[in-house]
């Protein structure tokens, strides 16, 4: 049976480098959903032309916008690097061009050039709740992404930071930390009886 063998990280983009090549509507989209998840991003845009609307996006956060087309170059310093020109030979080369270097790469709407898929997210203050498709369905992951939004409650950040607290105060080893902390969040998950 075919499965989703995709690894889940969380990055911290304030400490890394991101490239987006193109300026077109799916360089803005892209853009839209890392700097809603992530608003420290760091992030480079290289394109001969920008959408007005990335314009606007890009000085609400740390995005350079360089007017210009592709070149290698652009990939010095870069740590994850998204292709999304319209034009399939560039992100070709995009993708080339980042496997000798070693970074990661993806190139939109073509899973067999992508080391990672920017997915669904949900955030509720400290908790994020990442949706993979595996690349197979886009409209999934989203309609997965508004189903979580509506039933995770707006307040599971209070218990996200009130657990914190709690830890503290734990007492014993690792193991029994993790222990004490597994009873005391069983509820949580506890299924209702008929």
């Amino acid at each position: 049976m075919e499965r989703n063998n995709l690894y889940p990280i969380f990055l911290k983009t304030k400490n890394l480098s991101v490239l987006i090549v193109g300026g077109g509507y799916v360089a803005e989209e892209k853009l839209t959903f890392l700097l809603k998840s992530s608003p420290d991003a760091h992030v480079t845009m290289v394109s001969p032309m920008f959408r007005e609307g990335t314009v606007a996006l890009a000085k609400k956060g740390d995005v350079a916008l360089v007017e210009d087309v592709y070149e290698k170059s652009y990939l010095e310093g870069k740590h994850m690097v998204v292709a999304t020109t319209d034009v399939p030979e560039v992100n070709i080369q995009v993708w080339k061009d980042c496997r000798v270097e070693a970074k990661l790469v993806n190139v939109a709407d073509n899973p067999p050039y992508c080391d990672f898929y920017m997915g669904g997210i949900v955030t509720k203050g400290h908790v994020k709740v990442a949706i993979s498709t595996n690349g197979k369905s886009p409209t999934t992951a989203k309609r997965l992404r508004q189903f979580f939004e509506d039933v995770i409650p707006e307040n599971v950040d209070d218990l996200v930071k009130n657990l914190n607290e709690y830890r503290k105060t734990i007492k014993g080893d690792f193991e029994q930390k993790v222990e004490t902390l597994n009873e005391f969040t069983k509820g949580l998950i506890a299924k209702k009886e008929s």
